[in-house]
């Protein structure tokens, strides 16, 4: 039994029923869940989750960048509320910049200040720096190169950048710094994906579905399930040129040493 960790998933975001059914159909083989927050009430709601569920959870709370922005009273709150519940949570996250929400803006000729955004991720890694947390990165394309700068100016080492995509420079600075980064079920239909596997080293890989986000391919019309990451893992170690048991192991590992701290 190859075991698994999901890297990313908005467990919240799911439908009560829906979340209850997916959290009892989970077999032996998935070990635990990286649930990631969008603002305040997502993190309440998971840590309130964490408490109600057996299931080893690892909780990161943020505040997810392609949104509108909140109000000063209201990110002074999130900020206190993550200090004060931080002995509860694994990682900063989910944070980053909204490359797609400023894409659509300008596509439709509007304008769109990104300043804003950064001086929030600025902010968001300055805590991951002062809590000694690792950071979980909505940052893709150019946007990467702005979070790995500020990563580098706080010196925040352990960086998880989910369902990356973006440059071969940008990947090779990551590489450099062992920046992790994760993949979804689409490495097994979607080119990008394979290359990014391909060209990036195991030992940073991780692997998540980012449910309840659905998915194409094979995976059309199906209900976004941990266990998805077992096709992953079978294209992952097929790219690699390993079997499935020495790919999984590995990416397992790497998943529970990052958010579980161990070593």
């Amino acid at each position: 039994m190859i075991p698994i960790i999901d890297a990313h998933i908005h467990l919240d975001q799911y439908e009560q029923e829906e979340r209850e059914r997916l959290l009892a159909s989970l077999g032996p083989e998935v070990k635990g869940l990286v649930a990631v927050s969008m603002h305040e009430e997502s993190c309440r709601a998971l840590l309130e989750i964490k408490r109600r569920t057996a299931y080893l959870l690892f909780l990161a709370f943020g505040f997810h960048p392609e949104q509108a922005l909140f109000g000063k009273t209201e990110e002074e709150r999130l900020f206190q509320w993550i200090r004060d519940n931080r002995q509860e949570m694994a990682a900063i996250g989910e944070v980053g910049l909204p490359y797609y929400a400023r894409a659509a803006a300008e596509a439709a000729g509007e304008r769109f200040d990104q300043g804003p955004y950064i001086a929030l991720l600025e902010r968001f890694v300055q805590l991951a720096a002062e809590l000694d947390k690792p950071i979980v990165l909505h940052a893709v394309y150019e946007d990467a190169d702005i979070a790995c700068d500020l990563l580098d100016a706080y010196g925040v080492q352990r960086a998880h950048f989910h369902w990356f995509k973006g440059s071969e420079d940008t990947l090779r600075r990551m590489e450099a710094k062992g920046r992790f980064i994760s993949v979804t079920p689409d490495v097994v239909y979607r080119e990008r994906t394979r290359r990014l596997v391909e060209r990036y080293p195991l030992r940073l890989l991780m692997a998540e579905t980012d449910g309840p986000w659905p998915f194409e391919g094979p995976f059309q019309g199906q209900w976004t399930h941990p266990e998805m990451i077992r096709h992953s893992i079978r294209e992952i170690a097929a790219i690699k040129r390993m079997t499935e048991e020495e790919a999984g192991n590995i990416l397992y590992e790497n998943t529970l040493r990052f958010y579980g701290g161990t070593d």
